[in-house]
């Protein structure tokens, strides 16, 4: 099965991580919790898979275009 990066559509920071490497996900299960201006945006799985690996840490900025 091909690896799926999962990236940010926008600046923000990572308010919450809500999954960890191993963990079973469904096709649009939250992944991560953003945070921008006071706003709460979920970045959720594309499709049903195994979490690799996470490229942010909680509380810390993330790029347009970043992949988690």
């Amino acid at each position: 099965m091909a690896d799926t990066n999962v990236a940010s559509e926008l600046n923000a920071n990572v308010w919450k991580i809500e999954v960890k490497p191993g963990d079973q996900v469904a096709e649009e299960d939250t992944l991560i919790i953003l945070e921008s201006m006071k706003m709460e945006i979920p970045v959720v799985a594309p499709k049903a898979g195994t979490v690799k690996s996470i490229a942010v840490k909680d509380r810390k900025s993330t790029r347009l275009n970043s992949s988690h």
